[in-house]
């Protein structure tokens, strides 16, 4: 009996267009820049300091977040 498992054929998964995904990632970023500087300075008004996180920082990581869940759409 022969082993199947050992010459299974690999599926490789495809990674997208790097120029595409960094075009949605910048609309994405320029999109969320306003909410997360809003947010940003209501928290540092209601703290009364800033917080480690500041506004660039945090629509990075939303945009980082994001495009990567439309590309796996």
């Amino acid at each position: 009996m022969s082993d199947m498992t050992s010459n299974s054929p690999v599926h490789q998964r495809s990674k997208p267009p790097k120029t595409e995904f960094m075009i949605y990632f910048g609309i994405i970023f320029l999109a969320t820049l306003p909410l997360a500087t809003l947010t940003w300075a209501l928290a540092a008004i209601k703290s009364g300091s800033l917080t480690d996180k500041g506004p660039i920082k945090r629509a990075w990581s939303q945009a980082g977040m994001i495009t990567p869940m439309i590309f796996a759409a």
